[in-house]
């Protein structure tokens, strides 16, 4: 499934994490023939996502200098200035940016540390998304929620005021419909924190 045939989905990934436990940046690691922002840029350009947006810290130039190399512009990269309050600030710093296309329907909360996912799996919790569109939808692996997360968009444009201190307690808050896609990936379940993470995902020494 394409986004481009049914959906105006834009998709933020959330790249503003000091990556301390990694010891050096998770996005700028090698992923393939690219690094990881690299692939997961091409992942959700191959889904034809309308409008892909990047969450960032403020000064990153070795960040910055690898988004020129790739082509990946300026203009969609939101700027965390306290990236020290987590994830969820990152969340709302993007509801809260100006530079969405007018034409947007759903949102894409994505990770930057999980290029492991497989297309099929993303492709599949699109589809799912896209049969209950005003639904916050969530794909679900082994009983538990996980990411990425859609949105549509008056429950994203709901973040901008939200007095909610994490995503999880958000959606707990929500009055929007929520609904779990069964996905059987164990990726859902990996997150790429520690050195041995990056090194077991990039080989494939996991079962997906």
């Amino acid at each position: 499934m394409s986004l481009k045939s049914k959906l105006a989905v834009g998709v933020v990934i959330l790249g503003a994490g000091a990556s301390s436990r990694m010891g050096r940046p998770k996005l700028l690691l090698p992923w393939g023939e690219t690094s990881v922002i690299g692939h997961l840029l091409a992942q959700w350009r191959a889904l034809e996502a309308r409008q892909i947006a990047l969450v960032c810290r403020r000064s990153d130039r070795f960040l910055a200098a690898e988004l020129r190399r790739i082509g990946f512009p300026s203009r969609h990269r939101i700027v965390n200035p306290k990236p020290e309050r987590g994830m969820f600030s990152s969340i709302v710093c993007a509801a809260k940016w100006k530079g969405w296309d007018a034409d947007l329907t759903a949102w894409v909360i994505a990770l930057g540390d999980q290029p492991h996912l497989r297309m099929a799996t993303l492709r599949a919790l699109l589809s799912f998304y896209s049969q209950h569109p005003q639904a916050v939808c969530q794909p679900v692996f082994e009983g538990h929620r996980r990411h990425p997360v859609v949105l549509p968009r008056d429950a994203f444009f709901e973040l901008r005021r939200t007095g909610a201190r994490n995503l999880k307690e958000f959606l707990q808050q929500t009055a929007f419909p929520q609904v779990e896609c069964p996905i059987k990936d164990s990726g859902l379940s990996l997150d790429l924190d520690f050195p041995e993470d990056y090194e077991n995902m990039s080989l494939g020494n996991w079962d997906p």
